[in-house]
C-alpha cells in the first residue's frame, strides 16, 4: 500500500480513502504554506502560483523557473523545479514541473534480522500544466499528473488532473477559484490492491483591502465531504460517566461550527512596496488533530516572508505541527 506521509497540509490521512499519494496535498511554494493553503488565488508575477492552480499560469516575456524545497520530518525531502514558456501560435501558457519526495534511506532486514543492505522510498510527480485567459476577468487552467512511487523493489503508477477555473475583478483587489483536485486512477499497483487518490473539491479566495498594505486570504476544502471528524479515542465525541451511568456529548451548535471550521483556512499577507511580504495564516482543522492535551504549541498557524524583486524571488516559510518540530519551506523563481 502507499506509505502513509503525516505532513500534508490538512492532515488528509485521518479520513479513510483518501491516505493514498499524500504527495498530491502538500504544498509545492513557501508562499502557499506560509498563508497556510493548499492554493492561492491572486494575480501576481510569480509562477509558482501556477504551479497548484494551473488558471493562473502567465507568461512573463522570460524563461521562468522556479525551485522549491521542503525539508519534513526524519529525514524525509519534498521538492519540486518548475518551468514556463508560452509555444507560439498557442493560445495560453504552459508550465512544466517535476516534483519528488523522497522518504530517505532504510535499513533492509530479513526474518532472521540479519542485515540485508538498505532501500529507498520515493514519490515522483511530473506536472504539465496549461493555463488560459478567456478575457480580463475569466481563466481557465488545467493540470496533468503522472505519478511514480517506489518503495524498495515495489512500485506503483497513477494519473490524475486538476481542473480549475479563476475570477478576477478589473481592479484585481479580488479573485476566486473553483477547483477540482485529483480526479484521476491508479494503473499499476504495488500488491494488486487498487487505492483511492485524495480527490477534492475547493474554493479559494483574495481581497485587497483599499489603501491598506495587506491583502486576506481563504479558503474552503475538502467540499466534497461535509464532516471531516473523527473519533479520537483521547478526546471522544461522546463520553461515559461510569458512575453516574449516563452518556454526554456535545452540542450541535458545537458540532456545526467544528464541522464547518475544519473546511476553513485563513491567512493575511502584508504587502510592502511589492518589494517585501510578510504572511500569516491558520488552519483550524489542522490545529483540532494535532493540538497537544496540555501545551499550547501553536499548531495550525504557519509564517513567512518574501523578498521580491524584478527577476528574482525568494520566498521563506513556517508551519508548526507541535513541540517538537515543525516545517521549513524554501522557494526561488527567476526570470532567464
Amino acid at each position: 500500500m502507499w506509505l502513509p506521509l503525516v505532513c500534508g497540509s490538512s492532515l488528509r490521512a485521518q479520513i479513510a480513502g483518501l491516505d493514498a499519494l499524500t504527495v498530491l496535498d502538500l504544498s509545492s511554494s513557501a508562499r502557499t504554506a506560509g498563508l497556510g493553503m493548499d492554493y492561492l488565488s491572486v494575480a501576481a508575477p510569480d509562477l509558482n502560483l501556477g504551479l497548484d492552480n494551473p488558471s493562473l499560469i502567465d507568461y512573463f516575456g522570460h524563461a521562468c523557473w522556479a525551485m522549491n524545497y521542503t525539508n519534513l520530518f526524519a529525514g524525509a525531502n519534498f521538492g519540486s523545479l518548475a518551468y514556463g514558456r508560452h509555444f507560439q501560435p498557442i493560445k495560453g501558457d504552459f508550465l512544466f514541473a517535476l516534483r519528488f519526495n523522497s522518504y530517505g534511506s532504510f535499513d533492509r532486514y530479513d526474518e532472521t534480522e540479519t542485515q540485508q543492505g538498505t532501500f529507498f522510498a520515493a514519490d515522483y510527480v511530473l506536472s504539465v500544466g496549461y493555463g488560459l485567459h478567456i478575457d480580463s476577468s475569466f481563466s481557465i487552467g488545467v493540470n496533468f499528473k503522472p505519478i511514480f512511487s517506489q518503495y524498495e523493489r515495489y512500485k506503483a503508477l497513477a494519473i490524475a488532473l486538476d481542473v480549475c477555473g479563476t475570477y478576477q475583478t478589473p481592479s484585481r483587489n479580488f479573485s476566486l477559484t473553483l477547483m477540482g483536485r485529483n480526479f484521476g486512477a491508479q494503473l499499476l499497483t504495488f500488491n494488486g490492491t487498487t487505492e483511492q487518490l485524495p480527490f477534492e473539491l475547493s474554493m479559494a479566495v483574495s481581497y485587497k483591502v483599499s489603501n491598506a498594505p495587506f491583502r486576506l486570504y481563504g479558503q474552503l476544502s475538502e467540499l466534497q465531504k461535509w464532516d471531516l471528524r473523527y473519533n479520537d479515542p483521547l478526546n471522544p465525541l461522546i463520553t461515559y460517566d461510569p458512575y453516574t451511568g449516563t452518556y454526554s456529548q456535545e452540542s450541535w451548535i458545537h458540532r456545526a461550527l467544528d464541522q464547518s471550521g475544519r473546511h476553513l483556512v485563513i491567512g493575511v499577507e502584508f504587502d510592502m512596496k511589492k518589494v517585501f511580504f510578510l504572511r500569516l495564516g491558520y488552519n483550524y482543522r489542522q490545529a483540532q488533530e494535532i493540538q497537544g492535551t496540555q501545551n499550547l504549541n501553536f499548531s495550525g498557524f504557519s509564517f513567512g516572508v518574501g523578498l521580491h524583486k524584478k527577476r528574482f524571488c525568494f520566498d521563506y516559510a513556517h508551519r508548526n505541527y507541535h513541540l517538537g518540530q515543525g516545517l521549513n519551506y524554501l522557494s526561488l523563481t527567476f526570470k532567464i
